[in-house]
């Protein structure tokens, strides 16, 4: 079966997974940005602007080197955890990672998943959010999830595909969404730019 190419401005091992697994055939491409979000800016504006900004970044830097088009769609994400509207990034350190954690025990919060997509000079690009809710955490249970490490590198100091999925009560949205790429919404989003998608009959 043929696997369409697909260009990824992610270094995200997940995302390229989802992609792949999509049948997809994926190559990276360098999308470094400055991810700082502005003073009082909302998780929404921000999750967007940085799905954006990578991808003209990614654009940009295939444009300097090959001088001309991409031959198949260039693909963008970012992924947010907001609580209470306020962005959760990836801890610093475990001190931080703890904070956060507590934070989000027995409460709800929001993971917001921007995607844009770039193909034949168009841009299109989506907010995909979901609603988490974590049951009340022990902090033996944060001493343990903080001591395998996974909550380092995770937005919001968790991840759902792993351990951290053991802390989710309840799920309201997309759980590739909180993953880092919804497949339902980004499937539609290469649909509407006329690229193969699943099952590519």
């Amino acid at each position: 079966m043929h696997q369409p190419l697909l260009y990824l401005a992610s270094g995200s091992p997940r995302r390229r997974e989802i992609l792949e697994s999509l049948g997809y055939r994926v190559a990276r491409l360098p999308a470094d940005i400055d991810e700082t979000p502005k003073e009082n800016e909302a998780a929404t504006d921000y999750v967007l602007r940085m799905a954006c900004e990578k991808n003209a970044a990614a654009l940009a830097l295939w444009h300097q080197r090959q001088h001309a088009a991409p031959d198949a769609p260039v693909l963008t994400a970012d992924t947010t955890v907001a609580l209470d509207n306020h962005i959760l990034g990836k801890p610093a350190n475990a001190a931080e990672a703890r904070q956060m954690l507590q934070a989000l025990s027995g409460r709800r919060h929001q993971v917001l998943t921007a995607v844009c997509l770039c193909h034949n000079g168009a841009s299109h690009s989506f907010i995909q959010t979901s609603d988490v809710h974590f049951k009340a955490l022990s902090d033996a249970e944060i001493d343990a999830y903080i001591a395998s490490g996974e909550p380092l590198d995770k937005a919001g100091a968790y991840g759902i595909q792993g351990l951290g999925g053991i802390f989710v009560e309840h799920l309201q949205g997309s759980f590739t969404g909180v993953m880092g790429l919804p497949v339902f919404e980004t499937r539609q989003l290469l649909l509407d730019s006329g690229w193969p998608v699943p099952p590519f009959a």
